[in-house]
């Protein structure tokens, strides 16, 4: 038995089957309409257990909805985006300078009448507008750095004219009594100076004291003190090396700012409060390193106020200034400046820890 299909042309040939296959393929088709047969009989005959299969529902979704296709007509032709031209690059603003020229007479600058900024492709920009103000912010503004303090500045200094003082003197050396006479003489050139001091007594002989240095705008600078009763004792200032070395073969010591010898000290205390009298009220303390013949050590005075005083040359009103003992055996040193004699010392009187003392007081004065 030949079965013929349907080709896609019309000269294709059907395929053969062999008659075995149908034969098999027939009986397997009557096998199963028999075994369907028998199972139809069991369910009408009375007492036979019903046959139950399961049924299984299985829900399906919903097919989708086919949504139109709606086709966008293609266009013509594509035009590709126009790129937008970049910001214009605003410059500072053009500030008006002299012309290098100078014959040239400079242009007005109409921009800065109206308000205008001055670009590179000579266009305007808009007018500018003030900037809103903006809210405090949280962060502190930095504080301004304080100001740096000034180094003191050295008290001005009068240096008084050169000048001889004679004075008459009285004083007590073991509770006995004596009178001798001194000079002060006091030189100098506006640069270098000489100071010297004399007091001698009949049947007592002699004291001198010397003083030699520079002026400086500081006041005095002494370079050597010098001691003499029957021989001379000299104290040295070495400036470059900051200390003070004695002949007496006594320990050198550190020379302080400010420093003078006991002798110059009297015209140094007259140059600064010449230099400035209000400076030096009532209670002042002034203090600086005195010098001796073998050891130097610390003189502070303080100034006591005005005093009139009767002397031998006279009435004179001066400032009086006391040397206040610091230690058990110091010397007390009590001064009058005299402002008639550009405050150099009316008197001096020095008293020890025993009570003896010497007074000098003003007797006359003339040039050197």
């Amino acid at each position: 038995m030949r079965m013929a299909f349907p080709g896609p042309g019309p000269a294709s040939a059907a395929p053969v089957v062999p008659r075995r296959s149908l034969l098999l393929l027939g009986g397997a088709v009557l096998v199963i309409h028999l075994l369907i047969l028998q199972g139809a009989a069991r369910q009408l005959s009375p007492g036979a257990p019903p046959i139950t299969r399961p049924f299984i529902t299985r829900m399906l979704p919903p097919a989708p909805t086919p949504q139109p296709v709606v086709r966008k007509p293609a266009p013509a032709h594509r035009v590709a985006p126009t790129a937008k031209p970049p910001p214009p690059v605003v410059e500072p603003a053009v500030v008006p300078v002299a012309p290098t020229n100078p014959d040239a007479a400079p242009a007005e600058d109409a921009s800065l009448a109206t308000n205008e900024i001055t670009i590179s492709d000579n266009s305007v920009a808009p007018p500018i507008e003030p900037a809103a103000s903006t809210p405090a912010s949280d962060t502190p503004e930095p504080q301004p750095a304080p100001p740096v303090a000034e180094a003191p500045r050295a008290p001005p200094v009068s240096v008084p004219g050169s000048l001889r003082l004679n004075y008459k003197i009285h004083g007590e050396v073991s509770k006995l009594p004596y009178s001798a006479s001194g000079e002060l003489l006091w030189l100098h050139d506006g640069k270098t100076y000489d100071v010297r001091l004399e007091v001698g007594a009949f049947l007592l002989g002699s004291r001198v004291q010397t003083s030699a240095g520079r002026i400086t705008p500081e006041g005095l600078a002494p370079t050597r003190f010098a001691d003499k009763v029957r021989s001379e004792v000299a104290a040295h200032f070495e400036r470059d090396k900051g200390k003070v070395i004695f002949s007496a073969n006594t320990p050198e010591v550190a020379l302080q700012p400010g420093a003078q010898d006991q002798l110059s000290i009297f015209i140094q205390l007259a140059s600064l409060i010449g230099g400035d009298p209000g400076r030096y009220p009532k209670g002042t303390t002034l203090e600086m390193q005195a010098v001796g013949p073998r050891d130097a050590e610390t003189w502070r005075f303080v100034v006591d106020g005005e005093e009139k005083l009767q002397l031998p040359a006279g009435e004179q009103v001066a400032l009086k200034l006391t040397r206040v003992p610091q230690k058990t055996y110091d010397l007390t040193v009590e001064l009058w400046l005299a402002p008639a004699l550009g405050y150099l010392p009316a008197r001096i009187r020095l008293t020890q820890n025993n009570d003896d003392f010497i007074d000098q007081q003003l007797s006359s004065s003339e040039p050197p």
